[in-house]
């Protein structure tokens, strides 16, 4: 890679993304999202072994190799791996490909918090990002967290919200230059599931509305 992991996580270029945001809107320089389909699990038992799982076939029916006498058929995301010697995804033994699977776990102080995850192609990384600040930083709890109305960037600047989000902030970034798309369907924002332990080792779990999703406990 051209960048290290310990690099992209340091305050030093946190503050460097942070002072690219200015007053009026710019263009982000990344590839432009596609869509996608995603199925997330988050478990945990009684002796704190969580798991945080996700499956994700890629490009509709995956590779197309469905294994005998199962009905599994297997995914493609090498289909992510670039032949440019000079990508960082260039195809070489012991690599994982970049893409858009994200299974999330939190931790704190290096105790295991617990699994999350948010589906939805490129909306993955902005849902994780929406659900942790508001567990973080507001203190939600999982339900709420998931329950908040969301945003969604999807190309050049154009931002998407739910029909719900405060249209405070939706008018302010018109202001600045952003084209803003409110839509009523919310089921391009993602769907996710958390499970949260405390240190009474409570657990706490939610589920997103936007989805066929259950909490399940035996």
């Amino acid at each position: 890679m051209t960048y290290s992991i310990d690099y992209l996580l340091s305050e030093e270029y946190a503050y460097k993304r942070a002072n690219l945001i200015k007053d009026n809107a710019i263009l982000p320089t990344i590839s432009k999202p596609q869509s996608g389909g995603t199925v997330y699990l988050a478990t945990a038992d009684k002796w704190g072994n969580m798991v945080s799982y996700i499956q994700s076939n890629y490009t509709q029916f995956g590779s197309g190799i469905v294994i005998p006498n199962t009905g599994i058929s297997l995914h493609n995301r090498g289909c992510n791996f670039s032949l440019n010697e000079k990508s960082d995804n260039y195809i070489m033994p012991n690599k994982r490909p970049y893409h858009t699977i994200i299974p999330g776990f939190l931790m704190h102080n290096d105790k295991a918090v617990g699994p999350f995850g948010v589906m939805g192609a490129f909306m993955q990384p902005q849902g994780h990002l929406q659900v942790l600040l508001s567990t973080i930083i507001e203190g939600l709890n999982p339900q709420d967290a998931l329950n908040k109305p969301r945003w969604q960037w999807v190309g050049d600047k154009i931002i998407e919200f739910e029909d719900s989000y405060d249209k405070d902030i939706i008018n302010r970034l018109n202001d600045i230059g952003h084209n803003t798309i409110i839509k009523k369907d919310s089921s391009t924002f993602g769907r996710g599931q958390i499970i949260w332990k405390n240190d009474a080792n409570i657990y706490c779990g939610g589920c997103d509305p936007r989805t066929d999703s259950n909490i399940a406990i035996w």
